[in-house]
């Protein structure tokens, strides 16, 4: 008996070890510098936890959570290495469902169980369970939209008020299991039918526009799932790792809502988010073209220059191309700096990830608030495949749908040029009228193949 309370008390302490250096390896996190360090702090956290568990008093059917985390694992590595950058979203947005797929699991066990431990265990199972099948399943068509396997946004009339009646039903038959009034293996797969349902449906009319804050969202989901279920089953490494996941995802959800200028309400039960046109208003002007070898002399001439990364670069793979580019004009003694949007690209970080990518050093990248007095300043403000984040209606137009959007002011430049595959709207599907300003011009082509035009018109000057 002393000997299971021993081997217990390590195990926590062991747990109290895994908490430090998750913290630790959040906080590194938050610094692309040193970014690469946090993910090792935790996942050497993770890896202590996991052993930590096999000696828990009690403990086992350990053949299968070992061949659990075996063929995890290899999926986990081979995907990590195979999959492009330019694919982070969508695996992002997978690998967050499953987690919450998995905490809903762990509800799951409790719940078929029949056996009734105190109200409050069932309780915070029940909550977990509900958000974990909700960010499962909304996950999963998060990853459908950002694969492109599902290209439009269902949306219809009275959809708001179906997604609220199926909330109320999934509240109705948790209450049930919590009272216990009603019990059963069928009432159990109802609840989770019904959870798993209202992450479709409100997930479905949601558009790639407003990925970021979905993905954002998710996560923190996945996170407070997590810790309910870790309250449920007693286990401290779940309740401190949930909570770390969901603090961090609400934060990052409510500055990503922010950056749009819109609640998060807003991005969950508006059609902001569709990718049918919008109309803003008559614009004025007209879309000016221009010759790469026009862009390279007014790149290699000028003294400084901002590039606007966005999703086309992103599609079109270009980033080591542009940071190619970018080299050139350093070496001709030009200023060059990179300007991020806070949701430019389908999830938080995305542009940085693909400039760190490319080998961009990190003191040439700045946010939105700390490069946008800079535009003024700048010759060229050179765009690529970005769009709704450089809209200066966002400053003007009070009847457009991105009106108090903070944005990028690559208007203010002397002279903007634009990389960009054809005329269309961007994911909002507002016309963008930076593109019809007097000091705009439209390189048009693949984002790839523009900046190797650029590229080699810029060595033969």
């Amino acid at each position: 008996m002393s000997a299971s309370i021993s081997a217990a008390a390590a195990i926590q302490a062991t747990y109290l070890v895994t908490a430090f250096l998750f913290i630790v390896g959040l906080k590194r996190m938050s610094s692309p510098v040193t970014a690469r360090d946090g993910i090792l702090w935790a996942g050497a956290g993770m890896v202590i936890a996991t052993l930590a568990t096999f000696f828990f008093p009690g403990m086992h059917n350990y053949p299968l959570i070992i061949i659990a985390i075996v063929v995890g694992g290899v999926i986990a590595w081979v995907s990590g290495r195979r999959v492009p950058m330019t694919a982070m979203p969508q695996m992002i947005a997978l690998y967050n469902g499953m987690g919450g797929g998995a905490a809903a699991c762990i509800a799951a066990i409790e719940l078929y169980r029949g056996a009734r431990p105190e109200s409050a265990t069932i309780s915070l199972a029940v909550l977990g369970a509900i958000i974990g099948a909700v960010s499962f399943s909304g996950s999963m068509i998060a990853f459908a939209k950002l694969q492109g396997l599902i290209k439009r946004s269902l949306r219809f009339p009275g959809q708001n008020f179906l997604n609220l009646l199926i909330m109320l039903a999934v509240l109705v038959l948790g209450a049930l299991l919590i009272t216990g009034l009603y019990a059963g293996a069928a009432l159990v797969t109802a609840f989770f039918l019904v959870a798993l349902l209202l992450g479709i449906t409100m997930t479905l009319p949601i558009g790639g526009a407003d990925m970021p804050v979905v993905i954002s969202l998710y996560n923190a989901f996945t996170g407070l799932a997590v810790a309910f279920e870790g309250f449920a089953v007693g286990n401290a490494v779940m309740i401190v790792a949930g909570m770390i996941v969901g603090a961090a995802g609400t934060l990052l959800t409510q500055l990503m809502a922010k950056a749009m200028n819109r609640s998060l309400g807003n991005v969950l039960f508006s059609g902001f988010g569709e990718t049918a046109a919008v109309s803003s208003g008559e614009t004025q002007g007209s879309l000016k073209p221009i010759e790469a070898a026009d862009v390279a002399v007014m790149l290699a001439y000028a003294q400084f220059v901002i590039v606007v990364p966005g999703y086309g670069m992103a599609v079109a793979q270009a980033q080591h191309k542009v940071w190619e580019l970018c080299q050139l004009l350093i070496d001709r003694g030009v200023r060059v700096r990179f300007a991020i949007h806070p949701v430019a690209g389908r999830m938080p970080g995305h542009m940085n990830v693909l400039l760190a990518e490319a080998g961009v050093p990190y003191d040439l990248i700045a946010d939105l608030d700390e490069i946008n007095g800079e535009f003024e300043n700048a010759d060229v403000a050179l765009i690529i495949g970005a769009n709704d984040v450089v809209n200066p209606v966002a400053r003007t137009d009070r009847g457009s749908p991105i009106y108090g959007m903070p944005i990028l002011n690559a208007d203010k430049a002397k002279n903007v040029v634009v990389i960009k595959r054809g005329q269309g709207a961007g994911f909002s599907g507002i016309e963008n009228a930076l593109f019809y300003l007097d000091n705009t011009r439209m390189l048009y082509g693949d984002g790839q193949a523009a900046a190797g035009a650029l590229i080699s018109a810029v060595k033969a000057i």
